[in-house]
C-alpha cells in the first residue's frame, strides 16, 4: 500500500520537473530574444554613419526664391554649419577646413572626420533638425 501512494506522487514530481525545465528554456529563449533586440540598435550604430545632408532636398525649388526666401534657407544651412562645427574639436575642425578647402563637399569632409558615436547621434540631430527647418521653410515657400 505504501508503494501505490508513492507512486503518484513520484509521477507528479516529474511532471512537475518537466513544466520547470520547460519553464526555464522558455525563458532562456526569451533572455537571447531580449537581448539581440536590445543590442542590435548598438551593433547598428557602431558602423559608420553616412550623413545625409539633405541639400538637394530643396535646390531645384531655390530656382524660383525670392531673395529674402533664399537668405531664410541660407541662414538655417549658415546655423546647422555652425552647430556641428561647434561639437568638433580643435583637431575635427581643421581637418573640416583641411578638406573643404582641398574641395570637398561639406557632407564629404564630415564622413573623413573620425567622429565619436556621441557626436555621431549629435550630428544626425543637427542635421535631422535642420532638415525639418528647411522643409517647413519650403513648405510655407510653396504656400505663399
Amino acid at each position: 500500500m505504501p508503494d501505490s501512494l508513492s507512486f503518484p506522487c513520484r509521477w507528479e514530481n516529474l511532471k512537475l520537473l518537466s513544466m520547470v525545465i520547460n519553464c526555464i528554456k522558455r525563458v532562456f529563449v526569451l533572455a537571447i530574444i531580449l537581448a539581440v533586440v536590445l543590442l542590435l540598435p548598438t551593433i547598428a550604430s557602431a558602423a559608420p554613419a553616412k550623413i545625409d545632408l539633405g541639400q538637394s532636398a530643396i535646390v531645384g525649388e531655390e530656382i524660383n526664391l525670392t531673395p529674402q526666401q533664399r537668405q531664410q534657407l541660407q541662414a538655417v544651412r549658415q546655423r546647422r554649419n555652425r552647430e556641428i562645427k561647434a561639437m568638433l574639436d580643435s583637431s575635427q575642425r581643421a581637418k573640416l577646413a583641411k578638406n573643404l578647402h582641398a574641395g570637398n563637399s561639406f557632407n564629404q569632409a564630415l564622413e573623413s572626420l573620425d567622429l565619436q558615436p556621441d557626436q555621431q547621434e549629435m550630428l544626425k540631430a543637427i542635421v535631422q533638425i535642420s532638415n525639418l527647418k528647411r522643409k517647413a521653410l519650403s513648405a510655407r515657400f510653396l504656400h505663399n
